[in-house]
């Protein structure tokens, strides 16, 4: 069956190549798998080799080129899922599926696939059957799924709609994201301010985007509207892979109008005219409710010619789905990946806002980042800013999972100490704390009374939060937390440069033996030694940040690692664990 053709609207500026994403999907979906003849199709069809089309396909996780099975089944294997019983529901599938992980069964019915965070850690266990979601799971629950699909159900008609659980707002009515929403009124601002005025509102309120890197919004918005090249692009950046990180999910499950509002709002500002959803391939089941609010817009007018009633501007919106890659959070990855092409970073000679999509000018910024300009626009400035501290202005979603009474969404204004989030989810005996995923930086609970702002960390003793905590009780192994993150970035390492190739191999095996009792101070050092060259020598933030967490945990739960070891009389040496050892084999053999 061929690739469906597909029209997008104001879209004729895009070549061919940048649907290849799309095209690889429809043949995933439609035969299971990528064949030889879909690849020599594709190639013929965009004048390029098939080995160029196979390089592509082969660096998604969700493009299969042997046969996937005829229900394809993720299982998440973040940390949160292996605390919560990742192992049993591997094992309830593979009893009951006669899949072994990684695999499909004899008859083809079945695939089993480990996943990274599929951002459902707030509901573990979890995964995705045929791309839509199944929360807390159970072994009875995963028998009964399993024989409904041989019975011919559908996985769309057996999913669990993912609950939003927003656990806390702002007291007072003062909460930004989730006040009542009225699809329009920020667009209703745009006449009156002009392109320069919501460039000052936006410095006014020093809003930063939410992405992690706190850059000036208007700053980055003036740069892209400064350049003439056109046409100009809006990205929305809703690859959210950081393990533990949910928050864009609720956002765009819960109010993706005030998303593709803000979208709009910076195509007014720097002369964009189109606009980009790139959707992580994980939230596929998300695309249904996106597609209808786009719709929902155009027919109110808000999409389309003349948007708002505003004479000139035209504006449109479409959604590009990724296929699983961690790295495609990374922005210039990100605009390759929409490219047609491998998500790999680029090289910065250029800023995306003069040469990103197609190599024109392009803003990208993250789903929380657009629907807080819309926000913004209709509370107005002064409103904002009465809200956070000196410096941190306003309000920021975090995502918070593990071992806490309430997981689930929080929105807190900038200035709350972590002692104070910690009591709002009802934390459970907190030790090991996880801030902003694998690849931000990890506390413990004697920084309890740190706040969480934007401030410079280099003069403030504040944390910056792009949007997650993990909570680690007492009882969990920090070897099994930092064993878990050094398989993810070798897994998502794109493997272009040496240090993060190599280095996230050899940070796993180094860890390997500290957990099987095989370790020593030496191991320690070059640990350290590692993540130093990692950080100073890899070509993309992910091989720099992939050992943030382990970096900073061998500093300060010192205690717990020299706990590993045993005093001699020569010092420290290996404390060997032979259950540890032998716990592959006992799994593993026949």
């Amino acid at each position: 069956m061929g690739a469906v053709e597909r029209s997008y609207g104001f879209f004729d500026v895009e070549p061919a190549r940048s649907r290849l994403l799309s095209q690889l999907w429809d043949y995933q979906l439609t035969e299971g798998h990528i064949s030889r003849q879909a690849i020599e199709r594709l190639a013929r069809d965009h004048g390029v080799s098939s080995i160029e089309i196979e390089g592509v396909a082969s660096f998604y996780h969700f493009f299969h080129r042997p046969p996937a099975g005829k229900h394809v089944i993720c299982l998440d294997n973040s940390i949160i899922a292996e605390f919560k019983g990742y192992d049993r529901i591997r094992e309830a599938f593979e009893r009951e599926t006669g899949a072994r992980l990684g695999s499909t069964d004899p008859s083809g019915t079945f695939g089993l696939f480990p996943t990274p965070c599929i951002g459902l850690s707030d509901q573990q266990p979890a995964a995705l059957i045929d791309y839509y979601p199944f929360t807390h799971l159970n072994a009875i629950r995963v028998r009964e799924i399993v024989q409904k699909l041989k019975n011919g159900a559908s996985a769309a008609d057996l999913c669990d709609m993912p609950q939003d659980h927003i656990r806390f707002t702002p007291a007072n009515d003062r909460t930004i994201f989730f006040a009542p929403y009225v699809a329009g009124e920020a667009l209703t601002k745009l006449a009156g301010l002009g392109a320069e005025g919501v460039l000052e509102q936006l410095r006014i309120s020093e809003l930063s985007g939410r992405g992690g890197a706190f850059f000036p919004t208007w700053k980055k918005w003036k740069a892209c509207r400064n350049y003439t090249d056109t046409p100009k692009f809006i990205v929305c950046n809703a690859d959210e892979g950081e393990p533990g990180t949910f928050k864009d999910r609720v956002l765009l499950n819960h109010e993706p109008g005030s998303v593709l509002e803000g979208m709009i709002i910076a195509g007014f500002t720097v002369g964009a005219a189109y606009g980009l959803i790139y959707l992580r391939g994980e939230y596929r089941w998300l695309n249904a409710r996106l597609e209808s609010e786009i719709q929902r817009f155009r027919d109110k007018g808000l999409l389309g010619k003349n948007v708002a009633g505003i004479k000139g501007f035209d504006f449109d919106i479409r959604v590009e789905i990724g296929a699983g890659a961690y790295v495609c959070g990374e922005e210039t990855a990100l605009l390759e990946s929409l490219e047609g092409k491998r998500g790999e970073p680029r090289t910065k000679w250029f800023y995306p806002v003069e040469k990103g999509y197609l190599q024109l000018p392009t803003v990208v910024n993250n789903v929380e980042t657009f629907a807080a300009v819309a926000r913004l626009l209709v509370m107005g400035t002064f409103e904002y800013l009465k809200r956070g501290i000196s410096g941190s202005p306003g309000t920021k979603l975090i995502s918070i999972s593990g071992d806490c009474e309430r997981p689930g969404l929080y929105e807190i204004e900038w200035g709350m100490t972590v002692s104070e989030l910690l009591d709002h989810c009802g934390a459970e005996d907190p030790f090991y704390i996880q801030v902003s995923g694998p690849s931000g930086e990890c506390i413990s609970v004697q920084e309890k009374f740190r706040r969480i702002s934007m401030l410079d960390l280099l003069a403030q003793k504040d944390i910056r939060c792009g949007g997650s905590f993990m909570i680690f009780n007492h009882s969990r192994d920090l070897v099994q937390v930092l064993m878990n993150f050094a398989q993810f970035f070798k897994h998502e390492s794109c493997g272009v440069c040496t240090p993060c190739r190599a280095g996230n191999f050899i940070v796993q095996r180094k860890l390997e033996r500290l957990q099987h009792g095989l370790a020593d101070l030496n191991d320690l050092k070059e640990l350290q030694q590692w993540g130093a060259i990692m950080k100073a020598t890899s070509r993309c933030g992910l091989g720099k940040t992939a050992t943030n967490s382990l970096v900073q945990a061998l500093d300060k739960f010192h205690d717990y690692f020299d706990g590993r070891f045993v005093r001699s009389g020569n010092g420290a040496i290996r404390h060997f664990d032979i259950e540890a050892a032998v716990a592959d084999y006992e799994r593993y053999k026949p």
